[in-house]
């Protein structure tokens, strides 16, 4: 599990195509140090499993699956990801909970710079956007954000100074593609009124 604050910066060193998918070599010098073979590390908000420790980077492998279903597929040598280590049971959660799996893949429709700050649109996907509301959380490639505004086809963040510098906010475009995660909180609240609405619309379909 993960909270969606950015610890560090990467950057994609090799990118090895294999019977299973791809090897990912990622340059993380400022905390290989905590990532042993065996660790979940969260690469733009997918969690990914470190198969080998090299002095400056990590591999990790992505399946078929995750390249098709992430963003990861459209990586390339020298790109910036945003990584975030494990959460421990002593770490304050900071952001809110994020487990790795990515629900899907939006695009950014617009960047806003107003001062220092930035507000960024994205087209959200139709099977997303019920999980959506105003000031709720959401995860954009692992980052932790508040949704400003949102509708039935997008939703606005803000992106605060700190934020737009630590992590691969500040290299993106309009156009390009972002993991997204929506908060699971609110899937387990609809997994648990499915059966009561489901009861519900029989009653008035028998009572008319």
């Amino acid at each position: 599990m993960f909270t969606g604050l950015i610890q560090s910066l990467g950057s994609i060193k090799k990118l090895m195509p294999n019977q299973s998918g791809m090897g990912i070599e990622i340059e993380a010098p400022d905390i290989i140090q905590d990532i042993a073979i065996g660790d979940s590390v969260a690469v733009n908000g997918v969690c990914l499993t470190a198969t080998t420790c090299l002095t400056h980077s990590f591999i990790v492998q992505a399946v078929h699956t995750t390249i098709q279903k992430t963003s990861i597929g459209t990586l390339y040598k020298g790109a910036q990801v945003n990584l975030e280590l494990a959460l421990r049971a002593s770490d304050r959660l900071g952001g809110h909970i994020v487990q790795g799996h990515v629900n899907g893949l939006a695009r950014i429709e617009s960047i806003t710079a107003i001062g220092q700050s930035y507000r960024i649109t994205i087209a959200l996907p139709s099977t997303l956007q019920r999980y959506c509301i105003a000031e709720g959380s959401i995860a954009i490639d692992g980052i932790s954000l508040t949704i400003a505004t949102c509708d039935q086809k997008r939703c606005t963040v803000a992106i605060i100074p700190h934020t737009w510098k630590a992590t691969n906010l500040h290299t993106k475009k309009v156009g390009d593609l972002v993991n997204i995660e929506v908060d699971i909180i609110a899937k387990y609240v609809e997994k648990l009124l499915a059966p009561t609405q489901k009861e519900s619309t029989l009653r008035t379909w028998l009572h008319t």
